[in-house]
């Protein structure tokens, strides 16, 4: 790299909620194609471009569900091979892979008790899928985040968290450019990790169809001043969206801009070149110490302090009042479960069913949609209260 690199950092998340594909290709297969031919499209997009291509995917846990379903694999084999697709997401070397939560929680929002939870049995499943492992990174779902997260992230390996550009702040003086542009450490306790900023108006664009010059324009304005090798960081879900749906060229993220991006980068005539962030890292390490206020990356109609898309309502905050309640119950009668050392196996099946319940009821899509979607929290925690009642009476 040269001096007037600029190195950008491009991260796409995938979420799809239980059930929710196996819906819509049953009752709107247009959009499940549209979904399901989107995802497909990176490592397809991807696949000749091992020389500069990098880009870093998040896949919740109930996405790796759905499409390693053989039934499910079945059923859309017709528009995507996902047996191949998760294959190609976990070996193509222009593809690295970001831990995350399994049922995809805004964590901050739920116990903290249910958070271990969430990023290890992600890892269960991943570490299934993609043997190749080494996820050094977290992708916090709907970038979600609080600083007491910090100690259990370092506890399941990860090296780096992705946070949004609004919530950070300064812990040692640097400029605007460097707290943007720069990975920094957070710390909590004794407990540290390292930091990289999402740069929020720049992402927006990404996820919205600006065209390749006027990005390329806006990221040498943003840092002209930057006396470093600059790491732009852009993220966005990566299957919504017209910009990632849509199939025509001209019209698509893939070949309207990425690709064109990569073909400068192969001609020399761009600044800009695509990196792992582990690579970044290795090579220039992390500068100052931020904080991180609690907070989630904007929905286009809030700018995610606050939580307030996920907790604005009375049904929301009503519905995370009860998912604390049912989860401190499943939690307690877990514990009792193994201070009596009980080998009971209905006991220990329905105490697990009564956990992956709550776990899954607090999945953010329940309470993305305002209202809409508040009952199928309740709807899973109602299963979880029946399973945690019949456990009970086996411990008489």
């Amino acid at each position: 790299m040269t001096d007037n690199t600029l190195c950008h950092a491009l991260v796409l998340n995938l979420h799809q909620p239980a059930g929710n594909l196996e819906h819509l290709l049953a009752h709107n297969a247009p959009e499940a194609r549209d979904i399901l031919l989107a995802m497909d499209r990176i490592p397809h997009a991807l696949r000749d471009e091992r020389e500069f291509g990098r880009v870093h995917v998040s896949m919740s846990g109930t996405l790796l569900e759905t499409l390693n379903n053989p039934e499910f694999q079945s059923q859309a084999s017709a528009v995507v091979d996902c047996a191949a697709l998760l294959d190609q997401m976990g070996n193509q070397p222009t593809i690295e892979l970001l831990g995350t939560g399994y049922y995809h929680p805004v964590l901050p929002l739920i116990p903290p008790a249910d958070w271990e939870a969430h990023l290890k049995r992600w890892q269960r499943s991943a570490c299934r899928l993609f043997p190749r492992g080494g996820f050094q990174g977290f992708w916090p779902p709907e970038m979600g985040f609080c600083m007491e997260m910090i100690p259990l992230l370092r506890r399941c390996g990860y090296q780096f968290v992705l946070v949004d550009s609004e919530h950070v702040q300064p812990a040692t003086p640097m400029g605007w450019e460097e707290l943007r542009y720069r990975p920094h450490v957070a710390r909590f306790g004794d407990d540290e990790i390292v930091v990289i900023v999402r740069d929020r108006e720049l992402s927006n664009a990404q996820a919205n169809g600006m065209d390749l010059d006027g990005f390329l324009r806006e990221v040498q304005a943003r840092t002209q001043d930057c006396q470093f090798t600059p790491l732009v960081t852009t993220c966005c879900d990566g299957e919504n969206g017209d910009w990632f749906r849509n199939a025509a060229p001209a019209g698509n993220f893939w070949e309207a801009f990425y690709q064109p991006l990569l073909n400068r980068v192969r001609a020399g005539t761009s600044a800009i070149r695509p990196v792992f962030i582990k690579d970044y890292l290795d090579r220039f390490g992390a500068l100052g110490e931020v904080t991180i206020g609690p907070g989630a990356w904007n929905t286009g109609w809030n700018d995610g302090r606050d939580f307030v898309q996920w907790a604005g309502t009375p049904a929301q905050r009503n519905a995370l009042t009860r998912v604390d309640e049912i989860s401190q119950a499943v939690q307690a009668a877990l514990h009792n479960a193994t201070h009596i050392g009980s080998r009971n196996p209905e006991l220990l099946n329905l105490l697990e069913e009564a956990h992956w319940r709550v776990l899954r009821s607090e999945t953010s899509c329940n309470f993305f949609w305002g209202d809409a979607w508040v009952m199928r929290c309740h709807a899973d925690l109602d299963q979880a209260c029946e399973c945690l009642e019949r456990a009970n009476a086996c411990f008489v």
